[in-house]
Order: C-alpha cells, then structure tokens, then sequence
C-alpha cells in the first residue's frame, strides 16, 4: 500500500498512540479531538497522558511534520475512529461518540476511502457506522468499512500496536481485505481476517474472559480472609500446578475495557432473550470486591478511632486502575478513595503517576506513608514495592 493520509478521531489513550506510530512509519496523519488543550499540547510535540515511549514517537513525528492535530476532521484516504464507548445507567451501551465521530468525517469522506472502527463496541456497531454515513450523504458502497479492535496493555502500548495480532472484520469482504493489508503496512504479528460482528464479539469475549477469571480470584481473597488464610501465598502455592494459571486479586477491575465490556454482552444477551450469566455474575462479582475493599478500611479506621480515641489518617496507595500508568478510568481506586472521603475518613491519596487531580489533593507517598495511622495498598505500582511497612491493608499484593 502506497503512504496515504490518515485521519484519527480521538487522541487519548489508543488514538494517540497510533496516530504517532503511523506518522513514524511514513503516513502523513491527521489527529483530532475535542479538547483544545489537548491538541495544542500534541503539536507542541508533548503528551497529555502517561505512556512508555510515547512522548519520544510523538515528538519525533510532530518534528518531522508528518503529526498535526487539529479540532476538525479533513479529508484523508484512512479514517480511524478511536473514541470511548462509556455506557448508559443501566449497563446500556452508549456509543454517542461513535456516532458523532462519524458525523464528523462523513463530508470529508470519498469514494475509495477506508474507514476503521477501533473502538470496543457492542455487536453491530461497525454496521451502524455505515448507516450514519449513509444518513449524512455518504455513497458507503464505495467504501472500505471495518472493525479492528485495539489490544494494548496500558504501559507497553508503544510495543503491543506492532507486535501484537489483530482482528480485522469488515462490512464485506472487500472491506476485509483492503484493511488487512492497511495494517500489514506496520504490525508485525498476524493480521487475522474476519467480518465486522465476529470481530467486535470477539474483543468483547477476550475481555469478558479476563474478568471472570479476574473475578475468580477477587472471590478467592475474600474467601482467605474468612478462613484466615493468606492468599497470595495460597495463589502461590496453587500456581505450581502445570495446569493451574489463578490470577491476582486486587481491589475490583478497572480500565475502559475489562470493567466495561462485559456489559456489553449482558445487554444483549437479554436483547436477544437469553442470559450470559457467568459473565454477569464475573462482573458483579469484581464490582462487589471494591465494595468489600471499603467496608475493610472503613473497619480498620473505626477501630483505630476505638483504640486511640481520634481519627485515623489513611493513605490511599494508588488511584490509577492498574499499575505505573495515569490512567483513571473506571478505577476501583479513585472510586473508593472518594467514597472514604464522602464518608468522612480523614485520606491520604497517592498517585505517583499524576501531579494533581482537580477532586482530590495528591500527597507525595512518602509523605503519607509518614503521616499515615493506617496504610491502604490499592494499585501495585512500583513505587510502593520497596517500602518496608508492617500494618497495612494490601488489596493488590503489592508486597508480596
């Protein structure tokens, strides 16, 4: 495939990445996004989120002029949508930004233009992608439209966009191909052909799959802490049979993906009249760990009160939802050091991956673990893994 322009929709955590990949790899791209910050941060050639590597890619590709981002869509001849798809109360699926993501390039799209649906979606998301270009004045049966769904780890993004395999399905089997061998041009793993409902159920089921047996584990804990076992031990112990992979437990499931998806599912499955009842058990089970995560802390505040005849300074260890990266979306983390704070607990937050949060006062973790009467490890990050402390409350195993 000869250099084309691209045009990325969404520069946060997978749009970035990928616009800056593609740019170091010859592509003249186009980023957009809605944030007037974040696209005047990007053509500084600086970063607006915490990822290994990728400040070196996007500086490198602003420098050469092959990186510009800007408020507006242009015309281009590879559209990628990479927007949130957060959901309703309810567990609805809400793909608003899809939707209006792809109002945006619809009059900026022409005939032969490849069209790509990055974002994890609900099943027959990609099809709607067509019906709103058509409604917005599109000929769709000139195009190449498809899903490819991202599937980076947050922390080794960088490496995984090229290493990794990938799902391609698209619309017809055209579409397929033409998009297949688009990303040919800088993945190096298998480019794995599909259509577009196989390709956005399968995301889904890769990420239903992590939770439940994430759910597995956040069980287990609080089964340990009844029977006074140590469980991490126990996971140790465990995990010395050929066949036996139990994963660690920790204070829920956060992230845009493991915490959202399987609701994906869920919905509909009761749509079609049919239950998906492991997976919605898996879920309620990791959001009911971060429940329980609560109440602990709470216990061990109340007994210090009980004990010392004053408050309890506690230090929340971590708000990101997994370890050594910024990112906070749907972190069971940030979620139970606000629910302290609304309970009037006396907090200490920690996050050595952000300088400040517009809700939360960030103290440094030497400093609260100084301050600290009670400890709370939630995020395993680096940081804290050296510390030598006695008491505390670890839900991640961060020493161990």
């Amino acid at each position: 495939m000869n250099k084309k322009k691209i045009c990325v929709i969404g520069l946060g955590y997978i749009g970035l990445p990928t616009a800056a990949l593609l740019a170091n790899r010859g592509y003249e791209v186009h980023g957009v996004d809605v944030v007037q910050s974040t696209v005047d941060i990007i053509n500084r050639g600086e970063i607006h989120i915490v990822e290994p590597e990728l400040d070196t890619f996007v500086k490198a590709a602003v420098s050469s002029g092959k990186l510009k981002a800007d408020l507006k869509a242009t015309q281009a001849d590879v559209f990628i949508l990479a927007v949130p798809t957060p959901f309703h109360d309810g567990f609805i699926p809400n793909i608003d930004y899809i939707v209006s993501a792809t109002k945006a390039i619809a009059p900026y799209v022409k005939k032969g233009d490849i069209v790509i649906l990055e974002s994890t979606s609900p099943v027959g998301t990609t099809d709607k992608v067509e019906e709103v270009l058509a409604e917005n004045g599109v000929d769709t049966s000139k195009l190449f439209i498809a899903h490819c769904p991202e599937r980076v780890l947050p922390g080794q993004i960088m490496r995984e966009l090229v290493e990794n395999d990938r799902i391609v399905g698209g619309t017809t089997p055209e579409a397929t191909a033409k998009t297949v061998e688009f990303y040919k041009t800088f993945v190096s793993g298998e480019v794995l052909s599909t259509d577009a409902r196989t390709a956005e159920m399968a995301k889904l089921t890769e990420n239903s799959f992590r939770d439940t047996n994430i759910a597995f584990a956040n069980e287990l804990s609080m089964l340990c802490d009844k029977f006074d076992i140590d469980v991490w031990e126990l996971i140790k112990l465990t995990n010395r049979h050929p066949r036996v992979n139990v994963l660690q437990p920790g204070a829920g499931v956060g992230g845009h993906c493991i915490a959202v998806d399987p609701w994906f599912i869920v919905h509909a499955a009761k749509e079609a009249n049919v239950e998906a009842n492991i997976i919605r058990t898996a879920r309620e089970v990791n959001s009911y760990k971060t429940e329980w995560s609560i109440e602990k802390i709470k216990n061990a505040a109340l007994k210090f009160e009980a004990e010392n005849g004053r408050k309890a300074k506690v230090a929340c260890m971590g708000l990101a939802f997994k370890p050594n990266i910024d990112d906070l979306r749907e972190s069971p983390a940030l979620y139970i050091t606000k629910r302290l704070i609304a309970d009037g607990l006396n907090i200490l937050a920690v996050e050595p991956n952000i300088e400040s949060y517009k809700e939360i006062e960030i103290v440094n973790y030497e400093k609260a673990i100084e301050e600290a009467d009670i400890v709370t490890f939630l995020v395993a990050h680096k940081e804290f893994k050296s510390l030598n402390i006695e008491t505390t409350l670890d839900f991640c195993g961060v020493l161990n």
